[in-house]
């Protein structure tokens, strides 16, 4: 990566639902296992109208396509309802966010929180399309907008950040 490491990157902005919702997505189907889960779903709704038919194991069917049915809904849940919802009832996404970075830390600053950060409290990164999931614990994270930089080179920069202070970083589908 290119970038002057030492020079800071500052960042302004508001969250869209957008963005929360892309990154969102993201971090499930980076902690879901998305083909597996969807063959369980199947195998369940197979087995479950097998077994439905059977007047002794009637119940195992009735279990198999609940069982199968619930997931199904979670999953679907989990990538359309659940993203949005919790950006709409989470009032610290309305606010205007300034984040500046440098080799010396994170100046993390909203309406109620004006905050130094040390690199180390982030333990790994996501990186799409859209944006850089930062985490700290493991579903706690701060979302980074792809759309919020001003220049390729400010990005670079970030990204040379980005990959001097934070061992594992993931990415999928960036561009």
């Amino acid at each position: 990566m290119c970038g002057d490491v030492s020079s800071a990157v500052n960042l302004s902005f508001r969250y869209s639902e957008s963005d929360y919702v892309h990154a969102l997505r993201s971090h499930y189907a980076s902690r879901l296992r998305l083909r597996l889960d969807v063959v369980a779903v199947v195998v369940l709704a197979v087995l479950g109208a097998y077994f439905w038919r059977s007047p002794d194991w009637s119940w195992f069917g009735v279990a198999c396509v609940t069982i199968g049915s619930v997931f199904a809904l979670f999953l679907i849940g989990a990538f359309t309802f659940f993203p949005v919802l919790i950006f709409r009832r989470e009032p610290k996404f309305r606010d205007e966010y300034t984040l500046t970075f440098s080799s010396e830390g994170i100046h993390f600053r909203t309406e109620h929180i004006d905050s130094h950060l040390q690199w180390n409290l982030y333990s790994r990164a996501l990186v799409d399309g859209h944006s850089y999931v930062l985490y700290h614990g493991s579903n706690s994270f701060t979302v980074i907008p792809k759309r919020v930089f001003q220049s390729a080179e400010e990005q670079q920069s970030f990204e040379a950040l980005l990959t001097q202070h934070i061992r594992q970083i993931v990415r999928r589908g960036t561009r």
